[in-house]
């Protein structure tokens, strides 16, 4: 299995909007795809932001690929995120899982 990791950053006032387009739209586009294996958003407030770290899980690299194409280390953030964040990573870390509960 194959975690990828990401971080963005929002002001805490617009936070949830961020909270609440990875719910719906991230969530939407990701369920529908093969070798989709879930997801969390991790959240915690540093000074007058929130940092956002999604931890998405594929079953295998080519999983990725069909999510973020073939530049899969290029993080893939929509315009509606682009406009509640005020910045994110532009690239994202995998990693292979070597343990899980």
């Amino acid at each position: 299995m194959i975690t990828r990791l990401w971080r963005g950053w929002a002001r805490t006032d617009v936070a949830d909007e961020y909270d609440q387009h990875y719910r719906t739209e991230v969530l939407e586009t990701l369920q529908g795809l093969p070798g989709f294996a879930g997801a969390r958003l991790l959240r915690r407030v540093v000074g007058d932001e929130v940092e956002f770290v999604s931890l998405t899980f594929f079953d295998d690299l080519e999983a990725v690929r069909s999510f973020a194409g073939p530049d899969h280390e290029t993080a893939v953030v929509a315009e509606a995120a682009r406009t509640v964040l005020t910045r994110f990573d532009h690239t994202v870390a995998h990693y292979d899982t070597s343990f899980a509960t």
